[in-house]
């Protein structure tokens, strides 16, 4: 979702929070790379989905878990620092409580290197234009 990144990181955000469903692929390669684009801690939030983790009832349970291995979702929770590096390695195929000391001069440091929405935006060639006004399903114009 480059735009809605690109619209985050205008606002000025140093901390970008990624909901995934849950897998280490996300972790390891996307969280990684919002960081380094965006020049901000990313701290990546995975779920883990196990076969028991769903109700007896749930219909076409047996079709779902048929070719399911020990999870359908394998975590990765990470924490990423502005440059890139993890900060805590993505956490695959258990529960944790991630806890970390974040240093936010290096964010600073980072976006002297390379700002995308700072000094290497380019409003003269491209911009995004975000409306904050409410959105309604419909708009009625003229009389009735």
């Amino acid at each position: 979702m480059p735009l809605s990144r690109a619209a985050l990181y205008s606002d000025g955000e140093d901390l970008h929070v990624a909901v995934w469903p849950g897998s280490s692929d996300n972790a390891q390669d996307v969280t990684r790379f919002i960081a380094r684009e965006a020049r901000s801690y990313v701290l990546s939030v995975s779920g883990l989905m196990r076969p028991e983790d769903f109700p007896p009832d749930t219909p076409m349970l047996n079709e779902i878990l048929a070719n399911s291995g020990a999870f359908l979702a394998n975590g990765g929770s990470a924490i990423a620092a502005p440059d890139g590096r993890f900060v805590i390695e993505p956490v695959v195929e258990r529960e944790a409580l991630l806890i970390a000391e974040l240093d936010h001069s290096l964010v600073r440091g980072e976006r002297q290197n390379f700002d995308v929405s700072g000094h290497y935006g380019r409003p003269d060639v491209t911009r995004l234009v975000v409306d904050r006004t409410r959105q309604r399903l419909a708009t009625f114009i003229g009389d009735v």
